[in-house]
């Protein structure tokens, strides 16, 4: 077979496959399905792995398998995605995942429990064997929940490439939902690259809300626009849905000049080691001061998103002295697409060359910096451009060092960078309840921790533009019994916990010596046993013992005694 006629016969197969799948597959909902999310949706530090279907503001609705499967992996964790399974589809070479849930099937759960017990601890993840727990398509898996970091009842889905374990869009793969709604468009936002151009005679951004006529369309730049030089250019807007008060994440933009491409993204899959790059698929410095998402179409240097079709990543140069016709395209999956046209005047202008930097860090290297009580260590991939770093530190009567800015504006980083803080006072004989907190310019703090190193504390940080401190924690978490006198009469055992700083780091209960399985979400103080017959011994006095140890050692304990 000729080489033009194998690749037809592989596209033609790769079509059919996809296609397949979008018919083969079921949604995960008996109800009705609607979405109170999407895929790629912006959010703090990260993309929106899946799609959120609404459950009727409930929780416990019959979540299903969408297809034939195993399930491959099962977590439980007070906090992200609380409650979730994970079940490999190896007809397709996909995997689903339905997370926040609030309980598992029978067989699961009772798999899930021995393990828990085993290993003696409330968060786990676990692999079962393939084929151990297998499900057919439609079968009943688990009841929807509000577990984990979930901000109400609703089912998170996804699915992944079983290989990879990169996320896709599950719009691709599951039955149309009515949408004949257009995105919607708020914002535009304007970058002169600094050295190289000005927008309106600054170096400084110009960022635009833009309003709606009467018919609920946008209207057009609120002031005039002249830049000279190199320019990018970001977008805010959203996507919504037929019959929802949702807004969801915009999967299309494209950015043309005078008629001509120069940017597209489309979002439909990634690598969960490269969400948080989202911190440069937009504006970071707008999203940490006003908590507003405008989308750059242009790529900076450390950008490895997969998302981009760019020319000249995206920058345009404004080297002509006319009007230049922009236009965005902001479609959602099911094809509807809103236009916005814009004028950028190209006007001849001063442009002012870098400003002098003490400290320049390159986004292609290790960076490091010392100053007295101080060290930082950005190891290299962690910027994504250039940063002109600066570093202050004032007296701190109220912490055991100075109080150091770390830079002076927020500046992402992917995975982390090291500082170090030197002490003037080092009292504590246990270093370990010694620790960094951030303090807002509000003066309030919450807790990062570190390591004690060299007569100060070493942490991981994973942005700049915060101030830090060294503090302490002696105080031990407190544990109040709830309504012990009807802990018989209910058959569950109920403990809340609050800490003061730090917060809890771990926690056990024991009865007569035995682990007993507490339960947990981080929506809550409180943490519950319920009794289970099959590992009580009943008829006798029940010893309870339950201890935990907050984030700097320190740790408490509480004893009762009942019949059972």
């Amino acid at each position: 077979m000729c080489p033009f006629k194998l690749q037809l016969v592989l596209f033609l197969f790769s079509c059919h496959t996809l296609l397949s799948y979008s018919q083969q597959y079921r949604n995960p909902v008996t109800i009705s399905p609607a979405l109170s999310a999407n895929f790629g949706e912006l959010r703090n530090n990260h993309f929106h792995s899946g799609i959120d279907f609404k459950t009727q503001q409930v929780v416990d609705k019959p979540i299903v398998a969408i297809e034939d499967g195993y399930v491959s992996r099962i977590s439980i964790s007070p906090g992200g995605y609380g409650l979730a399974l994970y079940v490999d589809h190896p007809s397709t070479g996909h995997t689903s995942v339905y997370a926040h849930l609030n309980s598992f099937s029978k067989e699961i759960d009772e798999w899930v429990k021995e393990q828990q017990y085993q290993l003696e601890r409330f968060s786990v993840t676990l692999y079962p064997e393939p084929g151990l727990l297998p499900v057919k398509k439609g079968e009943q898996i688990a009841l929807s929940g509000n577990t984990g970091g979930s901000g109400g009842p609703h089912l998170h889905f996804e699915i992944r490439d079983t290989q990879t374990e990169e996320p896709m869009d599950a719009l691709e793969f599951l039955p149309d939902i009515s949408d004949t709604r257009k995105p919607d468009l708020q914002g535009i936002a304007f970058y002169p690259v600094t050295g190289k151009g000005v927008v309106n005679g600054s170096i400084n951004p110009v960022r635009l809300n833009i309003g709606k006529d009467k018919a609920g369309n946008p209207l057009s730049l609120p002031r005039e626009i002249e830049a000279w030089g190199r320019i990018g250019v970001g977008v805010k807007g959203y996507d919504r849905m037929d019959g929802q008060n949702n807004i969801y994440g915009v999967k299309h933009i494209r950015l043309f000049v005078d008629d001509r491409q120069v940017f597209s993204s489309t979002v439909d899959r990634y690598s969960f080691a490269d969400t948080r790059m989202l911190n440069t698929f937009v504006d970071f410095e707008d999203w940490r001061k006003r908590k507003s998402f405008f989308m750059k179409s242009f790529i900076e240097p450390g950008n490895r998103l997969p998302f981009y079709e760019t020319e000249n990543s995206g920058y345009i140069d404004i080297n002509e002295e006319r009007p230049y016709r922009f236009r965005y395209e902001l479609e959602d999956h099911y094809g509807n697409r809103l236009t916005y046209h814009f004028t950028v005047q190209g006007k001849p202008r001063p442009i002012p060359e870098r400003p002098e930097c003490d400290h320049w860090m390159a986004w292609n290297l290790y960076n490091t910096y010392m100053d007295t009580g101080f060290q930082l260590q950005i190891p290299k991939g962690n910027l994504y451009d250039d940063i002109c770093f600066s570093h202050s530190s004032t007296r701190s009567p109220n912490h055991y060092s100075n109080l150091h800015r770390v830079n002076d504006s927020p500046v992402p980083l992917h995975d982390r960078a090291n500082i170090w803080i030197g002490m003037h006072t080092d009292t504590l004989q246990n270093k370990q309840n010694y620790g960094i907190v951030k303090v807002s310019d509000n003066g309030s703090e919450s807790w990062v921790g570190g390591e004690y190193v060299r007569g100060g504390i070493s942490v991981g940080i994973r942005e700049l533009g915060d101030r830090y401190a060294v503090s302490a924690d002696t105080i031990a978490p407190v544990i109040t019994p709830v309504e012990p006198t009807s802990w018989v009469s209910q058959k569950r055992l109920r403990i809340r916990l609050t800490d003061n700083k730090s917060g809890i780091a771990s926690f056990r209960g024991e009865i007569n010596g035995e682990y007993i399985l507490f339960t947990h979400d981080i929506k809550s103080s409180v943490y519950t046993y319920r009794f289970d017959d099959s590992r009580l011994t009943r008829g006798q006095e029940q010893v309870f013992t339950f201890t935990v140890v907050d984030g700097a050692g320190n740790s408490n304990e509480y004893q009762y005694n009942f019949y059972y």
